[in-house]
């Protein structure tokens, strides 16, 4: 096979063939792959969630993953959101001509191990390869289906006055890591970014607290566009405390250099959750003993006053509201 992916590789003939067998059957097969037209699966009893999700970031490779972890835990996450034990995703390629195999295969390995970490199989899915300049080395989809807890039924609208607010760890750390990535500022500093699949610490959650009410998985647009949306979404109001939430030194130290707000940076391994208060301690407990949320930490409430906004109590004491997010949010990271 050639060092670099051709426009022969996405032909559908012998190529395309050799790519899908040597790369991708290699690298994520499992019983349920299939080279047909569609896999063909065993029904899961009960309710099913079900998402989709497109993955464009660059750099493709960054400190902590790269675009084919992150294409896995994206879909696996918004499904475990729902309460939602992840079954079966597809995937599909969209590749740069001229873009290395080698590291095609450590995307697709990336993927392969995430994959068998959480449990889910990847199915199907499809290639295309575009010419030089037509996109930017890779692109992946992936859709996911995912079979719900009994009991369970999470919605951004079931938050109510009196919910503890947990975030399931440190903020901001994939923006800040994919922003240092880019060495567009020339600042020296070691940020990984938490991508990270995370339904084994929402199983462990439902287990204590299957009242839970709202799982949103903090991605673009960071912690404080999830809490402006579920404001919204909910008629209700959200206060947090500024010294609890947890930020990273050093991503601390990046976004004060550079004036940004770390409850708008991206994050790709960290949960919004908010449960009744008397279950509070318990999630956070068993956040705390799961790997990729040790450090779960309850930040605020939510209230019944200044319905739709933000509310901050600040490090002194004093309260303001968190500035709505803005038509572009920095740094823009797809």
């Amino acid at each position: 096979m050639s060092d670099m992916v051709t426009l022969a590789h996405g032909s559908g003939g012998s190529k395309t063939s050799e790519l899908i067998e040597k790369v991708f059957r290699k690298n994520l097969g499992n019983r349920y792959f299939t080279s047909d037209d569609a896999a063909v699966l065993p029904r899961p009893e009960g309710r099913i969630a079900m998402s989709t999700d497109g993955f464009i970031v660059s750099p493709c490779v960054f400190p902590g993953g790269n675009i084919g972890k992150l294409s896995v835990c994206g879909t696996v996450n918004d499904l475990a959101c729902m309460g939602a034990r992840p079954l079966y995703l597809t995937c599909s390629y969209v590749i740069e001509e001229g873009f290395p195999i080698e590291e095609l295969e450590v995307i697709a390995e990336s993927m392969g191990k995430t994959a068998r970490e959480v449990g889910v199989n990847i199915v199907a899915g499809d290639t295309k390869v575009a010419g030089r300049g037509q996109v930017d080395k890779i692109f992946i989809t992936t859709a996911g289906v995912g079979v719900i807890a009994d009991g369970v039924s999470t919605s951004g609208s079931f938050a109510r006055p009196g919910d503890k607010i947990i975030v399931t760890g440190d903020i901001g750390r994939h923006g800040t890591a994919i922003l240092l990535e880019r060495d567009d500022f020339g600042i020296d500093a070691e940020v990984t970014s938490d991508c990270a699949p995370l339904w084994v610490p929402v199983e462990a959650v439902l287990k204590v607290c299957p009242e839970m009410h709202v799982i949103r998985d903090a991605t673009r647009g960071g912690v404080g566009t999830v809490l402006y949306e579920i404001a919204g979404e909910a008629g209700v109001g959200i206060n947090i405390d500024r010294a609890a939430v947890p930020v990273a030194p050093e991503v601390a130290g990046v976004t004060g250099l550079l004036g940004l707000e770390p409850l708008y940076l991206a994050c790709e391994g960290r949960m919004v959750m908010m449960c009744p208060a008397e279950y509070a301690d318990a999630v956070t407990a068993a956040l705390s003993s799961c790997r990729y949320t040790e450090g779960a930490t309850i930040i605020g409430e939510v209230t019944s006053d200044n319905i739709g906004k933000v509310v901050i109590t600040t490090e002194i004491g004093g309260q303001t509201f968190l500035p709505k997010p803005g038509n572009e949010l920095l740094p823009r990271i797809c």
